[in-house]
């Protein structure tokens, strides 16, 4: 049986965020889609109100009988899963048609004209923004987000099939199983080492990646990085670089000098130059793909972000309220360097909860740089994931390299009164872990004291 044959699918792994952003896709097109997840989360209520149903223990028993026939059904599981799942090796030793996320998208891509956005940061930001542009000009899109769209409250834009938009996620190499038309690499630092070991491995898997575009495709990448291809900065000599940078109202306004002309009068909502960087790079593969400038211009102006990423949840005169998925040091320095352009002068509490032990551990002095150039900082406990703990890799261990002496390590049971004891006018929380599902109580908490 192939993909094509299928009529159920089944997701070990359901709740993550592009595995849920497949299953949308497949109950659009009819099929009947179940799965399994760890945790209840937001995203699997949204997926049961469509009609998916979800357990959340790993036992072969509770899996509904539509998906029991190795004929007709499709499993499909994340690489997060443990090995020794039980649902897994059922369906593994039963001879079911058993693929990973990755090479589904790769399947669904190939028929299609496929732009894939890669990179260690600003993948989510960048393919929905690209995705958003697509879809406002009216072209046939299909686009998998790894984040919920606040246009779309969705993290799938479904508009046709004649173009596909997917993250070229480097994590097991994923981004491998794609062939993309066009592609583009925001950047390529040092991570996943759990993975890769060093970061020449890293860097030598996304050179990798740079050759599965089809031979008469286009790669695009961040000036400076170590690969050739259309490059695009901000303010430099690229071939797309942005160009008469304006801050007016919190919002940019700039012009987008390409390889044949200026393009003028370009709007953009989200604060911080990695997400004008960006929004660069989705103009610049959306004008490739011959998008006329008016259109894209009302498209980027529209354009309202991803939840978690610099999402305001409280915006007043005295309280500002940020929520961002940063995990990685040069994520959490391009928030600050978003909310310092944004809040000149203003003291910051940034809680930051630490995700995987391997993560945290490689780099621990980087964390411990990034951190202390807020006011204030709260630590959690690291978020294990898919990790065992390591010895001696602690959320203590950050906390006592962070060089600023307003520092804690908290409990996440404390977490909102910890917050409350603060007088700093702007708050983050940052992580990739279970912190975002924190973020509606201390929401409420702010809202009622404020």
């Amino acid at each position: 049986m192939n993909l094509e044959q299928a009529n159920s699918v089944y997701f070990i792994g359901i709740g993550g965020i592009g595995m849920s952003a497949l299953a949308r896709y497949f109950v659009a097109k009819g099929l009947t889609v179940g799965g399994y997840d760890k945790t209840q989360t937001d995203i699997t209520d949204a997926l049961i109100e469509l009609g998916v149903s979800i357990h959340f223990e790993d036992d072969v028993k509770l899996v509904d009988v539509a998906f029991l026939d190795i004929n007709t059904t499709q499993i499909i599981y994340t690489p997060a899963i443990p090995k020794n799942h039980q649902e897994l090796n059922y369906f593994t030793s039963n001879g079911f048609h058993v693929m990973k996320r990755s090479q589904v998208l790769g399947e669904i891509t190939r028929q299609t004209f496929c732009l894939a956005v890669a990179g260690t940061h600003g993948k989510t930001t960048t393919t929905s923004i690209l995705g958003h542009l697509l879809n406002a000009c009216d072209v046939e899109v299909t686009a998998f987000l790894g984040g919920i769209s606040e246009n779309y409250n969705s993290n799938l834009i479904l508009n046709g099939t004649e173009v596909t938009v997917v993250e070229a996620d480097e994590f097991d190499r994923s981004f491998l199983t794609l062939s993309p038309d066009f592609a583009c690499i925001t950047s390529m630092d040092a991570d996943h080492l759990d993975i890769y070991g060093d970061a020449s491995e890293l860097i030598k898997s996304f050179k990798d990646f740079s050759e599965k575009i089809k031979p008469s495709g286009k790669l695009f990448v961040k000036n400076g990085l170590p690969i050739k291809g259309i490059t695009y900065g901000i303010e430099d000599d690229s071939d797309y670089a942005v160009k008469n940078i304006k801050i007016v109202n919190g919002s940019y306004e700039f012009d987008v000098q390409t390889p044949k002309e200026l393009l003028e009068n370009f709007k953009f909502n989200l604060p911080g130059r990695h997400n004008l960087s960006n929004a660069l790079i989705a103009l610049a593969m959306s004008v490739e793909y011959g998008l006329p400038q008016p259109q894209l211009a009302k498209a980027l102006a529209s354009y309202k972000g991803v939840k978690r990423r610099f999402t305001y949840q409280i915006k007043t005169d005295n309280l500002v309220y940020i929520d961002d998925y940063a995990h990685h040091p040069e994520e959490i320095n391009a928030v600050h360097q978003a909310v310092r352009e944004m809040y000149p002068g203003k003291q910051v509490l940034a809680v930051f909860q630490p995700h995987l032990f391997s993560r945290t551990r490689d780099f621990i002095d980087e964390f411990a740089k990034s951190l202390s150039n807020f006011d204030e900082i709260i630590l959690l406990d690291i978020y294990p994931a898919r990790e065992l703990p390591i010895e001696g890799v602690t959320s203590q261990w950050l906390l006592d390299k962070i060089e600023n002496n307003n520092k804690k390590l908290v409990q996440k049971s404390e977490l909102i009164d910890v917050i409350k004891t603060s007088n700093a006018p702007v708050i983050l929380t940052l992580g990739a872990g279970d912190i975002g599902e924190e973020v509606k109580h201390i929401k409420k908490a702010l809202s009622h004291a404020s």
